[in-house]
Formats: C-alpha cells, structure tokens, sequence
C-alpha cells in the first residue's frame, strides 16, 4: 500500500499521503498545503479527498484550501458539524482512492467527533489504521480537550466513550495493522507519547497501558485523567478556527510578507498595539536586540510557546527575523492560528543596528560562573515545566514555568540581582526578554541551562523549595 507520513517535528504532527491509480487523499493536513499538491504531481494524481480524524486543537488545519485549491472532498466522522461544506460520513462508510478502500471507524473520546480511518489495499486486506488522535504510540488522546468547547460535555464523559471506541472498535482489529498517528512525542495532545511515530497494532496492545486487556473502565478513567496538565491557552481558539472555518495561507502571506523599511518600521513599533516578535536564535538575540522586543526562536518550539505566550490570536506582530527567514516565519505563526503578521523588519536586526539606534542585551554566565554567584547567595529562578524542576534541579532553585512567567511576575525581584535558567538556553531567553519587557533588567541568564549546570556538577535536589524569593 503507498502510503507515506508526512511529519513535522517542531509541532510533532503527522500528515499523511494515500495515492492509487491516479487518486491521493490527505489525512489531517497542515496549514501550508502546497506540499501535498506537489506530492500528487509527482505521482501525477489527483487529491480526490481530505480526511480529517477530528477538529483540531493544537493545529489549523490546510482543508479548506486543499478544498479550494483542489476541489478535494473535505470528510470528517460521524457527528462533525463544519460551519463549511464538507461530507460527513457515517459509521462503517467506505471510500474508494484509486484501488485502496477507507473505512470510517467512529472512536469518540478524544472528541465527540473523533474517528479513525481503516486502510485496505486493492485486494480487500487491512493494511492499518490512521488513528487521529485516538491511539497514538504508548499513549492515547487526551479527553479534557473538547470539554473547553462544548459546554455539557467532561472529561469523564469522553474518557468512557475513548474506554468503549478502543475496546470496541481498535482493539478487535488485526495485530499486523499498522498504527499511523497523528503526533508523537512532544505533543501537548497525550502525555507519554513514545518517540516513535508509528507502530503494530499487537506490540501497542502490549506495550499501550490504555490497551491492556484485564483494565476496567474506570481504571481507565483513572489512568487516563491523572496528571493530565492544564492544555495550552491558544487550542480552545484553534478549535474554533477548524470548526468555522479561516482565510487562506495565500490571503495570510500576502499580508505579512511586507517589507518595512526602517522609516516603515519605527513608526509601526510605536503602535501600541503592535507586537515586535524576534524569532531569531537565543544567543544572537542575547548579543542585541530591538528594545521590547519578544524572543521566540524558530529553532526549537516556536509555534506552540507562541500560543502559549501570546493571549489574543489576532495580536498584530511585526517581525524580526534573518533575512530569508521571514515566510518560515509567518507559516509557523499560521499553523497555530496567529495571523496577523503585519511586515517585518527589511535587512532584520542588523538593519536596525547599523542605523545607530538603541540596542538592548541580555547578560549571561556560563555554568561555571553560576557557580560563583550561588556561593553569593544569588537567587535562581527555574522556568522548566514543574515535572523537569521535580525531577532534579539546582540546590534552592525556584520553579516559575515560563508559561506561569506573565502571571507570577509580583514573585519575580524588582532591584536584587538574580539568574534564569532553563533546560537548554531556549525557554530561559524567551522569559529574559518578557522580563526586559516588563522592565525587570537585574538578572543573568545561564548559557546551556540545566543541561550544563549538571555537566559543571553544581550540587542538585529533587527537594520542591517555597516560590518567593521577595
């Protein structure tokens, strides 16, 4: 069966691409759909449909444009209400692409609507199973998700719906089905997705612990809802944007592929309700940066700490970016809803610079020096997520999570001088410049983070120490 995953590692999502005989299907697209138009004209196909498992949270989704641009058949599962047209299929329904045969499987429970699609080949056998966000890799979806939405539903609910599709309808399936996913590890959809990206269906019915066989339902439930973390703030608003319906990427890039000049620039930045985001790396942006200006670097989880920073969806940003960065930019802005890029910075930072402008930098340490500054009492603020802080951290170290950061300023000291750090150096850049913004300058940032201070042997605990340091 050709059938390939297509995956992006900085959202950890996977697309897939489906093509016999001159017709392709997309299941669960990104936003940026031309690489999927030009994968069928590779095969010289047609994308005759855009399954979707499920109305999306941590994504917007391409099938809308994909239905534009293509003419594809947008499809959901039974019980979907797109605010568009689109085929909503029902129970068992079958569809043909080229020879190959797509089953509709309703397994409601990560949301009411959520389906998986059974894949059979061009003589009739099971081949796997593109499961949404159902069943992933050692885990399975999280049921808190859609209750945001719909106001009558709990999690408690849909995690018993999840507990009947999986024993019902997945389990009964064939052990040689191969699971195709729609994430993997570092999704924000599960919480202990296994770093592969696909699987047997009988190792997962080993190794899964939603899928043990003696489990009752509400042992499930049990396991299911314990530890389950506060879902980012942008998913409720993504929802919305693939149940409604959105502007094209086209419309999007047009107007945020604008070119300021420095003149152009100035005079937008002094709007206040203009958002100067940088996205370039952290130890550049450490070295100079535009005054209140907010670092998110495109290397590592740009999109989803953008939705978790950002509150309003529809915040104006002019952006800074290197040159030849700025579309990455703004398509990553748009995978997560955020799109209202207005223009960016022409020649980026260095435009700035050399035009003798003010300049603002982040001072930082090395793990030996922070050494130096702990034996003076320094205070070290940890803006890891609580289960990397209890895990292990530095000696008397306080956690505030970077994404708990606006919110606990008042923690935060206003004239002593303290240190941040992170796991890597990423978080800890994003949090000095929010800092920066909020005019709090008394502070260092440990270049490398946690990973090495632990290199440097600076002494650790896995003991929780009080958050104030006031």
């Amino acid at each position: 069966m050709k059938i390939e995953q297509i995956y992006t590692g900085c959202i950890a999502h996977a697309a897939y691409y489906l093509e016999s005989n001159g017709e392709a299907a997309i299941f669960d697209p990104l936003r940026e759909v031309q690489p999927y138009i030009d994968r069928a004209k590779k095969d010289n196909a047609k994308i005759k449909y855009v399954f979707e498992t499920h109305f999306h949270a941590d994504f917007v989704s391409g099938h809308l444009d994909l239905a534009q641009k293509e003419g594809a058949i947008i499809v959901y599962g039974p019980t979907a209400k797109p605010g568009f047209k689109a085929l909503v299929s029902e129970d068992n329904q079958e569809f043909k692409v080229g020879n190959y045969t797509v089953k509709v499987l309703h397994t409601p429970g990560h949301t009411l609507e959520s389906t998986t699609y059974l894949l059979l080949d061009e003589v009739g056998k099971e081949h796997g199973i593109i499961s949404g966000d159902t069943l992933f890799i050692g885990d399975v979806g999280r049921p808190d998700l859609a209750q945001h939405v719909i106001a009558d539903l709990t999690e408690d609910k849909l995690a018993r719906m999840l507990f009947h599709s999986l024993r019902n309808k997945i389990m009964p399936l064939s052990d040689d089905l191969i699971v195709y996913p729609n994430h993997g590890a570092g999704s924000a959809c599960g919480k202990m997705m296994r770093k592969e990206t696909t699987d047997t269906l009988g190792n997962q019915k080993k190794t899964n612990y939603a899928l043990r066989a003696d489990m009752t339902e509400d042992e499930f439930v049990k396991e299911l809802l314990s530890g389950l973390t506060t879902p980012p703030g942008y998913f409720p608003k993504n929802v919305l944007m693939n149940i409604q319906g959105y502007e094209s990427l086209d419309t999007i890039m047009e107007r945020g592929k604008k070119a300021l000049s420095l003149d152009e620039f100035e005079k937008l930045v002094t709007s206040s309700d203009v958002l100067l985001l940088d996205t370039r790396r952290a130890e550049d942006f450490a070295q100079g940066f535009i005054p209140n200006s907010l670092n998110i670097g495109l290397e590592s989880n740009f999109a989803m700490w953008v939705g978790e920073l950002i509150p309003n969806i529809k915040q104006k940003m002019v952006l800074i970016t290197y040159p030849g960065k700025e579309e990455e930019s703004i398509i990553r802005l748009a995978r997560v809803g955020y799109d209202y890029a207005i223009g960016y910075l022409e020649g980026g930072f260095e435009t700035w610079k050399n035009a003798g402008l003010l300049i603002d930098t982040i001072n930082r340490i090395n793990a030996n020096q922070l050494k130096s500054e702990l034996k003076n009492a320094i205070p070290l603020i940890d803006v890891r997520k609580k289960s990397e802080f209890n895990a292990e951290h530095v000696l008397n170290a306080v956690n505030i999570p970077l994404n708990e950061l606006a919110k606990r300023l008042d923690e935060i000291p206003k004239t002593k001088p303290f240190i941040l750090n992170c796991a890597g150096g990423y978080r800890s850049m994003i949090a000095a410049s929010i800092l920066k913004q909020n005019g709090i300058t008394h502070f260092k940032d440990v270049i490398g983070g946690f990973n090495t201070i632990k290199i440097e042997g600076i002494p650790t605990t896995e003991f929780i120490c009080p958050s104030t340091l006031l």
